[in-house]
């Protein structure tokens, strides 16, 4: 589904991103994992246009994204959820559910909203409420939701799990993979708790200082004594 080559990027004189190169395949979840610093937020702000590269290749489902710009992902079945729980407070939540559907084009229907409705019951039992009434968890729930109404096949989420208590993260992390499994979605995702994110995930990707250290399945991962102690932090 995403298939990413020699990826360079980064901010003036800082390269964020050297060389890296992985791919995510279709109806899988790949875990991008690492330090603060290791380049994964920037990993996803160039896959979604968001950032420019400086070189390198991203392709989804066969297609280049070669300066596509961000606002033109969701017409072509990418969602990137960032990090920081990003609602615009001042509408309500089925207001802010809305607008994640205009980025596909055409009408926003109601099955749509039922669909979500029916993933997060908290978010139809407030779908009147502002957003800026919601908890972290439930923000986190609408921010998702909100990428879902896009009808993506590629889901890009950055530190889903930042801020929230274990129950609400386990709920989220298991919504993404019965997501995965019933709908065949894709995912890529990036997170500091290695633990929680090699439980759900299919793969897993290891960065360090831009660059890919591991590539392996999660189960591989989450077994390596060693690179566990040296780039995950348990």
């Amino acid at each position: 589904m995403l298939a990413i080559t020699g990826l360079c990027a980064g901010y003036g004189p800082i390269t964020a991103l050297d060389d890296v190169t992985l791919t995510a395949r279709e109806g899988e979840i790949t875990a991008v994992l690492g330090a603060n610093g290791a380049g994964k937020t920037t990993l996803l702000r160039t896959v979604s246009g968001l950032h420019r590269a400086r070189s390198g290749t991203v392709e989804l489902a066969g297609r280049s994204l070669h300066r596509v710009p961000a606002e033109r992902m969701p017409g072509l079945g990418m969602a990137h959820v960032p990090e920081g729980r990003g609602v615009i407070t001042e509408l309500t939540v089925e207001e802010n559910l809305r607008l994640g559907g205009l980025g596909r084009g055409g009408k926003v229907g109601g099955d749509d909203l039922d669909r979500v409705y029916d993933l997060f019951p908290v978010l139809g039992d407030r779908r009147s409420a502002l957003a800026t009434t919601l908890s972290g968890g439930e923000r986190q729930m609408l921010v998702v939701g909100r990428a879902l109404m896009a009808r993506p096949t590629m889901l890009l989420l950055d530190e889903p799990s930042l801020g929230l208590a274990p129950r609400i993260v386990a709920q989220i992390f298991g919504l993404v993979r019965d997501l995965v499994r019933a709908d065949g979605l894709t995912v890529l995702l990036v997170e500091q708790n290695a633990r929680s994110a090699l439980s759900v995930a299919d793969r897993g990707v290891v960065l360090s200082l831009g660059r890919v250290v591991a590539d392996a399945p999660a189960d591989e991962l989450a077994g390596d004594e060693k690179l566990r102690h040296a780039y995950l932090g348990f």
